[in-house]
């Protein structure tokens, strides 16, 4: 049975680490919200460590910098990783072949990290002489749909060709609103029996590095008893948890806000709602909350 908290303080000291979600949770694309911030400050001053961890498919330094934009405080966390992170290493294995790209073509964060290490670009090229394909995201999530996909993926699947999915995430709020993210396209890419390699949540590397930033400078091994995730996504969140053997705590309000508390702003959880929203899962959150507070 899930349990439904007032706030993080009434289970912060089962915990040494919380790895916590970013978008949705800590800020919404256009505002940072001060009650998490709180809240992970609190839970650090009792000697815990905070490492956001993110789906987002830019580099951490990149994260970092727009949290300080929206005036995120740095004090509220240890350390940031992100998909983006793990996608630099896989590409970097891969950066002889060429790369066939699948995103909006003003983020290059990603390829300037690949430069900054290897001393040389990645090679782009055409769909029918790529080796492998990376898929960042849509190439213009407010008008486009996963589906406006499917004639690059079948050709891609004819050929057999490898996806590095960038972001795991299906879709993200941004300000109020709901768009697609890389997660959406590798889905349907995956459905059709293409081979996907994913970088963020839910998927195992991503927790072993957060860990190991958890870990610093004291290296001493964390249980994953002591570990607490927090997140606003059942399918990325709280089932990445639950596949790495961690505790979640999932925050209601996120991107299942409209599901769970109505189309009212400021509307409570319905917990008739959230019983059957669990229910039809096949896995549920150790615990719930309406947002992230102490």
């Amino acid at each position: 049975m899930t349990r439904l908290l007032l706030g993080l303080a009434s289970v912060a000291e089962g915990y040494d680490v919380i790895l916590c979600d970013v978008w949705g949770v800590i800020h919404n694309g256009l505002k940072a919200f001060e009650k998490p911030a709180e809240a992970l400050r609190r839970f650090r001053a009792t000697g815990g460590r905070v490492v956001l961890i993110t789906n987002s498919p830019n580099p951490s330094r990149v994260v970092e910098a727009q949290l300080d934009r929206l005036r995120f405080p740095r004090g509220a966390y240890d350390a940031i990783v992100s998909s983006g992170d793990v996608t630099v290493s896989l590409l970097v294995e891969r950066a002889a072949g060429g790369m066939f790209r699948i995103g909006p073509s003003d983020e290059t964060a990603l390829f300037e990290e690949v430069l900054a290490l290897r001393g040389e670009p990645l090679r782009l090229v055409p769909l029918k002489q790529a080796q492998f394909v990376l898929c960042t995201g849509l190439v213009d999530p407010w008008r486009e749909t996963p589906e406006d996909y499917d004639a690059i993926l079948a050709a891609m699947h004819a050929r057999r060709l490898e996806m590095i999915c960038a972001n795991p995430d299906i879709v993200v709020e941004d300000g109020g609103k709901l768009f697609y993210c890389a997660g959406a396209i590798a889905e349907r890419y995956a459905a059709a029996g293409g081979k996907v390699i994913q970088a963020g949540k839910p998927f195992a590397p991503i927790y072993t590095r957060a860990l190991e930033l958890a870990r610093l400078p004291c290296k001493v091994p964390i249980g994953h008893a002591r570990v607490l995730v927090i997140g606003d996504a059942m399918h990325t969140d709280i089932k990445g948890a639950r596949n790495q053997g961690f505790d979640s705590l999932f925050v209601t309000s996120g991107i299942h806000r409209m599901e769970l508390h109505g189309a009212a702003q400021d509307a409570a959880l319905d917990a008739a709602a959230f019983r059957q929203f669990v229910d039809a899962s096949d896995f549920a959150p150790t615990a719930a909350l309406a947002e992230l507070v102490w």
